[in-house]
C-alpha cells in the first residue's frame, strides 16, 4: 500500500450529512458527482445503479466520501459497533472536550464523554453521524 485513499459512508440525507461533517470537521466539497451507467452498474455489482457521491477533504487531503443512493434504495439499518465489516472511522481533533461540549448542543449522539486512553496518550470518545455511523474522535496528547 502506498497510501490511505478515503473511507465511504452511505447517508440518507446528503444536505444533512455534508453540514455535519462540514460543521464539527472542517471538510470541505472537493467532488460532486451523479453516478449511473453500465461502468458504475459493473463496478458496484449492482443494476441500475443512481448514487450521488461527494468527496469532501481536510486541509491534508484526507477524504471521507459520502454516498446517497437513489437507486437500489438503501436499507437503514443500525449496526452495533461489535458487528462484522467496517465499525467505525476514526478523526483526530484539537480539543474533544471542547468539541463534545459543541456537538453535544447541536444534538449529536455520543456512547461515551471524552476520557482517557489507558496509555494516557490520547482522549477518546465515540459519536454518531446524522445516519447513526460511528466516529471515533481522538485527540492525541
Amino acid at each position: 500500500m502506498t497510501t490511505f485513499r478515503h473511507v465511504g459512508v452511505v447517508v440518507t440525507d446528503m444536505d444533512r450529512s455534508i453540514k455535519f461533517y462540514q460543521d464539527f470537521f472542517q471538510l470541505e466539497i472537493i467532488k460532486d458527482l451523479q453516478e449511473s451507467g453500465t461502468y458504475i452498474d459493473e463496478f458496484l455489482g449492482i443494476q441500475n445503479v443512481d448514487v450521488n457521491t461527494v468527496k469532501m477533504a481536510d486541509t491534508s487531503g484526507n477524504i471521507v466520501e459520502l454516498l446517497k443512493y437513489k437507486n437500489p434504495t438503501i436499507t437503514s439499518k443500525r449496526r452495533p459497533i461489535n458487528d462484522v465489516g467496517c465499525s467505525h472511522i476514526a478523526l483526530t481533533v484539537d480539543n474533544l472536550e471542547k468539541m463534545f461540549i459543541l456537538m453535544k448542543e447541536e444534538g449529536v449522539e455520543f456512547i461515551n464523554a471524552p476520557r482517557k486512553s489507558e496509555d494516557q496518550k490520547a482522549k477518546v470518545a465515540f459519536c454518531k453521524d446524522p445516519d447513526g455511523c460511528f466516529i471515533e474522535l481522538v485527540e492525541e496528547l
